[in-house]
């Protein structure tokens, strides 16, 4: 097993879910791609290597905060990259 396969970021999960609840019909996978890319540099790293740690050490109130923050990145992140789309 590779060192980098050992760890995982826990603000990409969350900003899959911010993804997913803010879908619309006409994205495309690049345009998805490159909102995550945008969001994730626009986020501290939160890395853990296994899920049920997280999960164990982490307070309700700092889970919402972390959703609520990657909800909000990600809607900026989505206008940023319509207004810097190549033709």
């Amino acid at each position: 097993m590779s060192l980098r396969d050992a760890i995982d970021n826990f603000y990409e999960r969350l900003v899959v879910d911010a993804i997913d609840a803010t879908r619309e019909e006409s994205d495309t996978a690049d345009y998805l791609a490159d909102v995550m890319c945008v969001a994730l540099n626009r986020l501290p790293t939160r890395y853990y290597r296994h899920s049920i740690d997280m999960m164990f050490y982490l307070a309700d109130e700092e889970l919402k905060e972390m959703k609520q923050k990657s909800l909000a990145v990600v809607q900026d992140a989505r206008e940023f990259v319509r207004e810097h789309q190549r033709q």
